[in-house]
């Protein structure tokens, strides 16, 4: 429990998406985020809204504990479709870095989709989503997240949700 508490407050987002995917592409596309999260439960769960102001929506994650299992789920939505993406990436931190995994479909394709947490400090921290298409000999890595905290000076820093 509590794996995701360093990620409460307000941050300031790099996204770096792929512009097409299983092509062997190279070509990113930058843009900008907001992220607030926060945790409920005592930190057995953690919640985030992030903008995406010049791309005219919005997403979520929600993630939950398995205290049992010693594993997180996690799931995404966005204001575009309005539905819980399923299923979930399942894992866990080992040494300071969450690796999460599924089995998915990505433009009609089965694909493992891995979402890596790392670079963990108070101020950082980085995000990034990967496709296999090969049984996980190799990785396609399509969107990354560096994140940056904003500091309680700023508008939106230090902003906990409920």
């Amino acid at each position: 429990m509590g794996d995701f508490d360093f990620f409460v407050g307000t941050w300031d987002v790099v996204n770096r998406r792929l512009t097409k995917r299983h092509v062997g592409s190279d070509e990113w596309d930058e843009f900008p985020g907001v992220s607030v999260a926060g945790s409920f439960f005592g930190g057995a769960g953690s919640f985030d809204e992030i903008t995406f102001p010049t791309r005219g929506f919005s997403g979520a994650t929600v993630r939950i504990s398995d205290p049992a299992a010693g594993t997180w789920s996690i799931y995404w939505m966005n204001s575009r479709h309005g539905v819980l993406e399923l299923p979930p990436v399942v894992g866990r931190f080992v040494d300071g870095v969450g690796t999460f995994y599924a089995d998915d479909v990505d433009e009609g394709r089965p694909v493992r989709c891995r979402f890596i947490w790392s670079g963990i400090t108070e101020t950082s921290c980085r995000w990034e989503q990967a496709f296999s298409t090969d049984g996980e000999r190799t990785w396609e890595t399509n969107w990354t997240m560096d994140f940056t905290r904003r500091g309680p000076g700023q508008a939106g820093g230090g902003v906990v949700l409920r």
